[in-house]
């Protein structure tokens, strides 16, 4: 793929971990630990193909709604995680950054996650973003609060600032895992005009394969933002 045809900033909702596990008979966190493996392996592999920002869609407002069992696992893993990869990621040149509002989060967790987003590259080859604890509405009504607080009328660009995301390109491509086909409250402003992808797979098994493949079909798409291009 010629480099212009790349995008610049995916993102992906890492669904199917749990399913994963099922089907081999392990307990949840097992295909949750799965799920964060193949989180790092994809990060190193899609700074490899040129992808400057990778956000992957790790915990919604909305999971945190699930079984405390399976929520103490999923800490454990941030625990050792953002512990054991922050260094090591730095090194090779890839930035962590984190989206959401952790601050509900065991006080550990979140001093290993803000430890690990500190060690930042000044010129990173990729950034690898996790959505924890985010929801897309709770982040738009968080942005309308401080713009309310300040007390001046916003444009879209200014809106777009008060975002977590306000100084990451916007998605250009947003691929979801697992045979659903939705958002599920993943960057609904910023997706506006990201192309969406869709595969069956679980993301355990979405190998650097699978993603070279979104990212072809990613490629052979005219992204027209609203306009006429080419024959209609």
């Amino acid at each position: 793929m010629a480099e212009e045809n790349l995008p610049v900033h995916v993102g992906i909702i890492m669904d199917g971990n749990g399913r994963w596990a099922k089907k081999r008979l392990l307990p949840r966190s097992s295909g949750h630990d799965a799920g964060m493996k193949r989180a790092i392996k994809l990060a190193r592999h899609a700074r490899d193909r040129g992808i400057k920002y990778l956000t992957l869609y790790a915990l919604s407002t909305e999971n945190l709604n699930r079984p405390k069992e399976e929520l103490d696992g999923i800490y454990s893993l941030f625990r050792k995680y953002f512990g054991e990869y922050a260094s090591q990621l730095a090194e090779e040149n890839i930035n962590m950054r984190i989206i959401g509002d952790i601050s509900v989060l065991p006080a550990d967790v979140q001093d290993k996650m803000l430890k690990a987003c500190s060690r930042r590259n000044a010129s990173p080859d990729i950034t690898l973003v996790f959505a924890i604890n985010y929801g897309s509405r709770a982040e738009i009504v968080r942005a309308a609060n401080i713009a309310a607080e300040r007390g001046k009328k916003v444009t879209e660009e200014d809106f777009t600032r008060l975002l977590y995301t306000g100084d990451i390109p916007d998605p250009d491509l947003i691929i979801r895992t697992g045979k659903e086909v939705r958002l599920s409250n993943f960057l609904l402003w910023q997706a506006a005009y990201a192309e969406l992808y869709f595969t069956d797979i679980l993301f355990p098994d979405f190998n650097n394969a699978a993603f070279d493949r979104a990212l072809k079909d990613y490629s052979m798409r005219s992204r027209r933002y609203g306009n006429i291009k080419g024959d209609i």
